[in-house]
């Protein structure tokens, strides 16, 4: 229902307000929200009051506004990543104990990597993966372990509408990648987002040989051993998807 001179309808404006909090950041000016979510001050400030009565939003003194623990509430309890973070925490947790690095879980989200859930410690290598954040599939070896498991006519839209806004790196290049991480069964990419990194990923399959997450690790670009790393992640991965089909 469009209810706005501009078009949009409540629901579109409701997102916006909600969408508003950029990644790592609490508590926003009402100003902000208004700015970030292309509303007059008046109409977010009358949208964010009506939120915070749900428990949806915060709104503190001097205008700031916070997500509310309703929200967090919400999405937690009936997440749909919920079983697969059940699932994969016991072999995650086994990794990390063997490795004392960085290990994520992405599913595919479009055509980024949506990381799930992440477990670190401290002294670990720099890890860009931040649960609920993303990356663009051919910068992450777990896009590219979920990308190079799905149907080719999703792979092949991808490659047709595939562009890399630092012009880097070509379709053609992508397509390269893919295919190797299909033929080897686990994707590598080595300091791409960070250049003393080494990131490796391995699909978690379900019973129709989809990749419905990946599994993968960040460690020291000097001290990568695949032979060790890539039977480990693998024998994980296929922990996870037997729990899952459980």
């Amino acid at each position: 229902m469009a209810n706005s001179a501009s078009g949009d309808s409540v629901v579109d404006r409701v997102v916006r307000v909600i969408a508003a909090f950029p990644e790592g950041v609490t508590t926003l000016q009402l100003a902000e929200v208004a700015e970030r979510a292309a509303l007059p001050l008046s109409s977010a400030h009358r949208l964010v009051r009506q939120l915070a009565d749900h428990g949806l939003l915060d709104l503190g003194p001097g205008g700031t506004v916070r997500l509310g623990l309703r929200l967090w509430e919400l999405v937690n309890r009936n997440s749909p990543t919920l079983a697969l973070r059940q699932a994969a925490m016991p072999f995650m947790e086994d990794i990390q104990q063997v490795l004392n690095q960085n290990v994520n879980l992405a599913v595919l989200e479009g055509w980024e990597a949506l990381f799930v859930e992440r477990l670190s410690r401290r002294g670990s290598v720099t890890n860009r993966a931040q649960v609920a954040g993303r990356m663009p599939v051919h910068i992450s070896s777990a896009g590219l372990a979920l990308m190079a498991h799905q149907p080719r006519e999703l792979q092949a839209e991808y490659l047709r509408q595939f562009e890399d806004p630092s012009g880097k790196v070509t379709s053609d290049v992508v397509r390269h990648l893919l295919a190797e991480s299909a033929r080897q069964g686990y994707a590598e990419l080595a300091g791409v987002v960070d250049p003393d990194t080494w990131g490796i990923a391995v699909p978690v399959m379900n019973g129709k040989r989809r990749a419905v997450a990946a599994l993968g690790v960040v460690v020291p670009l000097a001290e990568v051993r695949l032979q060790a790393l890539v039977p480990a992640l693998q024998t994980a991965a296929r922990g996870i998807s037997r729990r899952l089909d459980e």
